[in-house]
């Protein structure tokens, strides 16, 4: 083999690791982004849960549509969610599974509202997510999250099922 054939044959291995690095941290910084969601929410931190979407990223959870940051924060600046954290609350994703195309991904995982109310802890809501994100300038945003409760209706299992791949 040349020198010249080596240093291609490297070139090709090098920029083939790259791209599968570049795909890992693509994940990697998903899967955080989807797991900030509850501790910000539950901390009452508005600005933030909204810097997670971007400027018209619409958040649609069953009967509740917010079509822009300012809704998402006005959300979690609400009374009724004012009342929830002040009560104690915890909403829990569960891991994400991730499919990144480009500058484009989907994240699908299951959640669990955990609320306290007379001194206990009760399901408030589990649900199926599916976020819908994009890179901009250098980092992920959410562009859609659509949650629906997983109440045995065929809507939230047809969310999990159309966005996870099976064997």
């Amino acid at each position: 083999m040349t020198e010249d054939q080596q240093t291609g044959s490297t070139d090709v291995r090098l920029a083939a690791v790259e791209a599968r690095l570049r795909a890992l941290e693509d994940e990697l910084e998903i899967a955080r982004l989807v797991a900030s969601y509850g501790p910000l929410v539950d901390a009452g931190e508005a600005e933030r849960v909204a810097a997670l979407w971007t400027e018209d990223g619409v958040y649609d959870v069953d009967e509740w549509f917010m079509g822009d940051r300012p809704q998402i924060e006005a959300m979690v600046r609400s009374d009724a969610h004012q009342e929830l954290i002040s009560r104690g609350c915890s909403h829990f994703l569960g891991p994400a599974h991730v499919v990144v195309d480009g500058d484009r991904a989907v994240a699908v995982c299951e959640s669990v509202l955990l609320v306290r109310h007379e001194g206990r802890t009760h399901v408030a809501r589990i649900g199926a997510n599916r976020w819908e994100l994009v890179r901009t300038e250098g980092a992920w945003r959410t562009t859609r999250r659509t949650t629906r409760g997983l109440d045995g209706t065929p809507a939230a299992r047809a969310l999990l099922a159309a966005t996870t791949p099976g064997p």
